[in-house]
């Protein structure tokens, strides 16, 4: 008698064979049926227009996010901050998660979670929140700039991609652009600062690289949703140690930029950005983050009155340069190691 084929799956409780294989979700999340298909670094021009478009409009929510966090740090304090606009966007996802009954995701996955929660979840907005402390909103988002050539140095080891040389060429003009643009407007009292700037970025680049490996196989959103509730617990209780300086009287805007931090970037600008990671490829979609600094710029001259000038006009030239020749360049697929067939056994 033919023995049933079991799926070897886990799904998290510890158990394997009878469990539910995890439905197939394209990058952005939407069901299909199936198992996880693979995904190439060189995807399809379709895939890798949406990818594009889906990070971009992540970014465009980021770009809001280190502005909203000066604002916000000043009045409730980094700890409150950077841990209660987690415990937000937790609260959120587990009400998504319910809602749409999504399958718990597998065991052997936990570590790429892990990652995402240390980058994206923990290091980055605690870290960001300790430099803007030193250093202004707009020169944080100058120093951010580092992350796409961050984010695709580790895609390129994590996820086998080989970027080539014309795509570094065009990437590091980015990169030098926007170190230039930190430079000029930098200075030696927010040395500290970029200390914790760099700290940030190194972080976020793993969080960044981890979830969008993680969407090729869950979506988007699920991964987001995943890490955020699975490192809501401490979340939780980091918050309430961190309501010291907080009594109820701060002004709206500092609720407000609170708030954005909690709803926008730390979930809703995620399900577009990881979305875009894993359709686009990770070194080609980082690209797109060079315009982040630049955004970032705008909305702190507009809402925090920080200067903007000439020079951020022809950065923003290069930067443009910059992600249409490396969006042109080739990436080319991991190797695969050649298979070789498994030999049939004798006819009985």
């Amino acid at each position: 008698m033919a023995e049933r084929a079991t799926s070897g799956v886990e799904d998290g409780s510890g158990r394997e064979g009878d469990e539910q294989t995890p439905m197939a979700t394209t990058p952005d999340g939407f069901i299909g049926s199936g198992p996880p298909a693979a995904s190439s670094p060189e995807p399809a021009g379709a895939d890798a227009s949406s990818g594009l478009l889906l990070s971009f409009i992540g970014v465009a929510c980021f770009s809001v996010s280190l502005p909203a966090t000066r604002v916000a740090v000043r009045e409730f304090g980094v700890l409150f901050v950077s841990c209660g606009r987690a415990v937000i966007a937790g609260m959120l996802a587990v009400a998504t998660l319910l809602l749409t009954r999504t399958p718990r995701p597998a065991r052997r996955d936990l570590p790429g979670f892990v990652g995402v929660i240390v980058g994206v979840v923990f290091g980055f907005p605690l870290l960001s929140g300790f430099a803007l402390q030193h250093a202004p909103a707009g020169h944080g988002s100058i120093v951010n700039g580092l992350l796409p050539a961050a984010t695709a140095g580790l895609g390129v080891w994590r996820a086998g991609e080989r970027p080539s040389r014309r795509f570094w060429a065009f990437a590091l003009l980015g990169v030098a652009a926007i170190l230039t643009l930190a430079v000029v407007r930098g200075s030696k009292q927010v040395a500290i600062g970029d200390l914790y700037l760099v700290g940030a970025v190194a972080i976020g680049s793993v969080g960044y690289v981890e979830g969008a490996l993680l969407s090729k196989r869950y979506g988007g959103w699920q991964t987001i949703c995943w890490g955020l509730v699975l490192a809501l617990p401490v979340n939780v209780v980091l918050t309430v140690v961190g309501l010291g300086p907080v009594d109820g009287g701060e002004p709206w805007t500092a609720w407000f930029s609170f708030s954005y931090l909690g709803v926008v970037s730390m979930f809703l600008g995620f399900f577009a950005w990881y979305g875009g990671l894993a359709r686009g490829g990770i070194a080609r979609v980082s690209q797109i983050q060079l315009f982040q600094p630049l955004m970032a710029l705008t909305w702190a001259t507009l809402f925090l009155r920080e200067p903007f000038d000439w020079l951020v006009l022809v950065v923003a030239l290069v930067v443009f340069v910059s992600v249409a020749g490396s969006r042109r360049a080739t990436i080319a697929a991991p190797v695969s190691p050649p298979t070789v067939p498994t030999p049939s056994a004798p006819a009985a």
